[in-house]
């Protein structure tokens, strides 16, 4: 493509297009603000907000109300992403007066489409970085895929890589020409879609990578999300599953068997894969109150959901749930009504049928998707090497809640040991120099759950501290410009997921495959655990 290229050679070659008498990161330098030689972008607006103004930004997908913020200037792209269809993207870059010389692009999650302004605001900007993030083509909430069709393939490919990378490329010229200077490192966080199809397409546009609980196998995982819902819907069927049911019938019966066994009863199961979990014990007695315990049917619909789902030839499709998150379960994707998202992915991305009900998916339709791979989302590729190995050198920090109710967790250990695999079947690399993957016990999708669910990842409360070892971007900064490699992050639950109430515990997280221990002391303190 030619606009990669002209704006490739641009990111190298930043023009200077400030008057040597502006300051670099001030109103002045933003109200004056022109691009320069930058094709198929235009500028929209520049706003500069002073330290501490009421910052007022909502969109379809995400929302800033505050008075928090350092001084920035907000610059506001259209990029053009295919001129001869007529399609852009909407792209933001946050531009703070405290520069600390990097860039930061912030990922999306689901379909949805619209510029991530509270990640902008709450994680960019405190911590010094220019901020870059995109609507990827579209404006929608995170659940509506009806922008993606009938036939619509030009804003799925939009959505799938290319808004992303254009953006990307964008961001830095602009973050250039703002400062009058090149970012010296450039690094990406998000959770859920659009993070690891950039290092597999262009591994050199990031520096480093921090990825929740990635969306990265959309062909199998919207089928294997229908299946699940599919376990227990329709809501009259002998096999359903009540909200009430999964909290206090199913929920305490797992902890019943299940939380002990990592040493410590606390309500969080540390490694599920070691929990058996048997519902036969819940199986109801003669004339027993059925909302107080499990039919055949329930219990045969639960082995079914705590299962990977295989398909009748045996081939692998995607990991199922795990014990420990039941609380969330039933808001994921095996309530009802169904969870919206993956119905309109079958409809406007794979079948261009209006008409499609989840209950007429088929094991076929794993192979459409397979084959039609809408917008290329899928990002699956093993091969980390381009983007890991010299002279590049990037670095991944990934992390998954065990008690995610949108993405199994299998799917992270999934790719994280097929790029294991590969990474010792075709090179000399080590994947614990370049890749590490953290589980965090009890949380479910993004954050939430009892759980340690503050470690500085997007859409979290903010961190204990903004230092490396309780903010999983700090470690990864330190890991790329220091070479020290962070072997545990601790987290922090506050009372109610709120800062302002204080801690309720610190937990540390991980490095898979180590899992956290109790070593005995205060169960709400992080150094009464090790790893393991």
């Amino acid at each position: 493509m030619v606009v990669l290229t002209s704006l490739a050679l641009l990111v190298a070659n930043a023009a200077v297009v400030l008057g040597d008498t502006t300051a670099r990161g001030s109103k002045a330098a933003c109200t004056q603000f022109s691009l320069s030689h930058l094709p198929d972008v235009s500028l929209v607006a520049a706003t500069y907000f002073p330290a501490h103004a009421r910052v007022d930004i909502t969109n379809l997908l995400s929302r800033i109300n505050t008075t928090d913020l350092p001084a920035f200037c907000r610059v506001e792209l259209k990029i053009t992403t295919n001129a001869t269809a007529g399609s852009f993207a909407n792209t933001e870059v946050w531009l703070p007066d405290d520069w600390n010389g990097r860039t930061l692009t912030i990922g999306n999650g689901g379909l949805g489409g619209g510029v991530l302004v509270s990640d902008l605001g709450g994680v960019a900007l405190p911590q010094g970085f220019a901020g870059i993030s995109t609507n990827t083509g579209h404006n929608s909430t995170a659940v509506d895929g009806s922008w993606g069709g009938p036939h619509n393939d030009n804003a799925i490919v939009d959505f799938g890589w290319r808004a992303v990378h254009l953006s990307v490329l964008a961001g830095k010229e602009i973050t250039s020409q703002y400062y009058r200077k090149a970012a010296k490192r450039s690094y990406y966080i998000g959770c859920s879609t659009g993070q690891l199809k950039e290092i597999q397409l262009f591994p050199d546009s990031f520096d480093g990578i921090v990825v929740g609980s990635p969306a990265n196998w959309m062909s199998h995982l919207q089928p294997w999300s229908v299946h699940m819902s599919l376990n227990v819907l329709p809501e009259t069927s002998s096999r359903f599953i009540t909200p009430d049911m999964w909290v206090n019938v199913i929920g305490p019966e797992v902890m019943k068997q299940c939380d002990a066994l990592d040493g410590l009863t606390d309500g969080i199961i540390n490694d599920p894969r070691a929990c058996s979990f048997r519902p036969e014990t819940l199986t109801c007695r003669p004339a027993q109150n059925t909302s107080t315990c499990l039919t055949g049917d329930q219990i045969s619909a639960l082995h079914r959901i705590f299962a990977d789902y295989y398909e009748a030839d045996q081939s692998y499709v995607f990991g199922g749930y795990y014990p420990g998150g039941e609380a969330a379960y039933a808001s994921g994707l095996v309530g009802n009504p169904p969870f919206a998202l993956p119905a309109d992915w079958f409809r406007f991305f794979v079948l261009n049928d209006t008409q499609f009900t989840q209950e007429q998916y088929n094991a076929s339709l794993i192979q459409i998707g397979e084959q039609i791979d809408p917008g290329q989302a899928d990002a699956i590729n093993p091969n980390l090497t381009a983007f890991a190995a010299a002279p590049h050198y990037g670095k991944v920090l990934h992390y998954v809640g065990w008690a995610d109710q949108l993405i199994s967790p299998g799917n992270s250990l999934h790719y994280y040991e097929t790029v294991h695999e590969f990474t010792q079947a075709n090179s000399s690399l080590e994947i614990d120099d370049f890749y590490r993957l953290f589980t965090v016990p009890g949380m479910n999708h993004w954050c939430g759950g009892q759980a340690a669910n503050s470690f500085g990842g997007v859409t979290q409360p903010a961190p204990l501290s903004d230092d490396p070892q309780h903010n999983i971007l700090s470690a990864m900064v330190r890991w790329v410009e220091e070479g020290v490699a962070p072997s545990t992050i601790v987290g922090v639950k506050y009372k109610n997921d709120s800062k302002e109430n204080g801690v309720e515990f610190t937990r540390p997280l991980c490095k898979y495959p180590s899992m956290v221990r109790f070593r005995g002391g205060n169960p709400n303190s992080a150094s009464s655990f090790f790893c393991a």
